[in-house]
Parts: C-alpha cells; sequence; structure tokens
C-alpha cells in the first residue's frame, strides 16, 4: 500500500521540483507568474473541472448524496474553524487567512483521488464518479468561501466599499460567480440537472486543456515555492495536523453519526484524508497574496500523508 501511495505522489513532487527548478534557475521569473496563473485559473483548470462535472450523471451524483454530505460537512467544519483560529489566535490578516484555510479544508481530489481510491476499492465507473463527485463538491461548494473573502478584502483596500460583508455580499457573490473557476464546474452541474448533454466535439476539444490543468497548476505551485523561505512554526505544524489527522477524523466520527457504511463510509473518509490541494496557494497568487504557511503544509502535508494514508485506509478496512 505505501508503494501505491507513492506511487501517486510521485508526479506531484516530480513536477513540482520542475517548477521550482525553473524558477530558481530564473528559466520562470518567479517574482512575475501572472501569465501562467491566468492559463491556470481561467483556461485550464475550469475547462477540467467543466469537463468533470457535464459528463458526472445527475443520477449519479443524486446517488452520491451520502458522500456529498460527509465530504462538505467535513471541509465545511474545517474550514470553520481554521479561519477563526488563524484570524482570530494567529492574527493572521483575512486573506492570507482565507488561502492557507483552503489549503488545510480542500483535498488534493484531483491528483490523488483516482491512484489512491482506486487501489482500495478497485477502478472502474463506480470510483471514477465518486472522484468526480468529490472534485464538484469541492469545486463548487467550499472555494468560492474563500473567493468571497479574497474578492472583500480586494474591494475594501481599493475603497470601494467599507460596509459590512453582509451588505457586500451581492457584489462579490457576482464578482465570484463571474470567476471561470467557479462558473465552470458550477454550469457543468447545471447541465447535468437539466439533462443537456454535451456534443463529444467539445469534450474532446477541451481534453487536452483539462489534461493540462493538473500539471500546469503543480508546476506553477511548484515556481510559487521557489520564491520562497519555507518555515516550520506552530500555524504550519497545527494545520498539517489538521489536513492529515483531525480532518479526516471529523469524516470518521460524521460516517458513524451518519450511520454510512460500506464503499461510500470509505471513500469519504479517504478522499478527506487526502494531502493538501494547490487551490488556496494558486487562489493567492492570483489576488497577490502570499502565504508562506499555506505552501509549506501544502509541502509537508504531502509528505507526511505517505504515513497518514496507510494509517487511515486500514481503520477504514473494516467498513
Amino acid at each position: 500500500m505505501t508503494y501505491v501511495i507513492i506511487h501517486a505522489l510521485a508526479p506531484i513532487f516530480v513536477i513540482m521540483l520542475l517548477g521550482f527548478w525553473a524558477g530558481k534557475t530564473k528559466k520562470v521569473d518567479n517574482q512575475n507568474v501572472s501569465l501562467l496563473n491566468v492559463f491556470v485559473m481561467d483556461f485550464a483548470l475550469p475547462a477540467a473541472l467543466f469537463s468533470a462535472t457535464v459528463q458526472t450523471p445527475w443520477v449519479g451524483i443524486i446517488a452520491q448524496s451520502p458522500l456529498l454530505l460527509i465530504l462538505t460537512l467535513s471541509m465545511w467544519i474545517t474550514y470553520a474553524a481554521v479561519y477563526f483560529l488563524s484570524v482570530k489566535v494567529f492574527k493572521k490578516s483575512p486573506q492570507d487567512a482565507a488561502v492557507l484555510t483552503l489549503t488545510v479544508a480542500l483535498p488534493n481530489y484531483a491528483a490523488l483521488g483516482l491512484p489512491i481510491l482506486g487501489s482500495v476499492l478497485g477502478e472502474g465507473p463506480s470510483t471514477s464518479l465518486s472522484v468526480a463527485v468529490s472534485i464538484a463538491c469541492g469545486s463548487v461548494l467550499l472555494t468560492p468561501f474563500c473567493l468571497l473573502i479574497l474578492e472583500r478584502e480586494k474591494a475594501r483596500a481599493a475603497g470601494e466599499n467599507q460596509g459590512s460583508t453582509l451588505s457586500m455580499l451581492p457584489v462579490l457573490m457576482w464578482r465570484s460567480l463571474k470567476n471561470p473557476i467557479v462558473w465552470g464546474p458550477l454550469l457543468g452541474v447545471i447541465l447535468s440537472a437539466i439533462g443537456i448533454k454535451m456534443p463529444d466535439l467539445v469534450l474532446y476539444a477541451l481534453k487536452p486543456l483539462g489534461l493540462a490543468a493538473t500539471a500546469a497548476a503543480l508546476f506553477l505551485t511548484g515556481v510559487i515555492l521557489s520564491a520562497r523561505k519555507l518555515k516550520i512554526n506552530a500555524v504550519v505544524i497545527l494545520a498539517t495536523l489538521t489536513k492529515l489527522l483531525i480532518q479526516p477524523a471529523i469524516a470518521w466520527v460524521l460516517v458513524v453519526i451518519f450511520g454510512i457504511q460500506g464503499p461510500v463510509a470509505v471513500t469519504g473518509v479517504l478522499m478527506i484524508a487526502l494531502a493538501a490541494g494547490f487551490f488556496g496557494v494558486v487562489f493567492g497568487n492570483r489576488f497577490g497574496v502570499q502565504s508562506p504557511d499555506a505552501e509549506a503544509v501544502l509541502l509537508f502535508s504531502s509528505i507526511l500523508s505517505i504515513l497518514s494514508l496507510p494509517l487511515f485506509i486500514s481503520l477504514t478496512s473494516g467498513m
């Protein structure tokens, strides 16, 4: 099992290392990655998320409602707790806290979901559907929280509105919805729900862009990391432990509370037990927010998940 996990993590480290090397050697300007960020955030990732969600049958999404419940609650509880601690205890700015929180709360479904879940439950249509549902859940039901906070602070910094978050909410929601990373997967879910099937030609045309999404995002992350000096501190340690141990434990408790058993229970716990995803770091860079702690959590959780994932795979073996 350890080999399977290392095999799944290998592409992540290799591509991030290439980005890191490119940034350090100045083959890529690691101080100005706006063009690469636009490609990842406005084109590649939205195309990948749209393709994943529009091809997910609505009947299949409804059938996976127990999984959606576990994933959503686990991510929301973690997001609320980490954001509160970041702002109130560690005195981080709302922007920094939002980026760190999204990094902790949103697992790396896109890169790790299928290899890990396939090795435990076997590869097949049901496994692929579960991973697609997980990706849709994270992109539609969690990432907008981070975007709302970043847009709010951006508006306040520009002096556009100094009112309460509630009074700014309509404008912030509209700005978030205009972001391709939000409306891409949301449009896919809506089309799936109303039964509109995308022409094969459209999906075929988008496929190369979608395939480039994860690799481009990981490469960009490596470039960003090359411009930073990662430090281990109390925030990084607590956030990494939360991602690898506390959040999966929350998912485990929810599974028990709701009486969910079988493959759905295993999927819910293992999807949440995955290492931190790259969305937070990439989002922050797009808004000019640097969060060394989020970047450190991304790196350390990916490394240490080699130890934590076997633990939760063993714990879920009897479900």
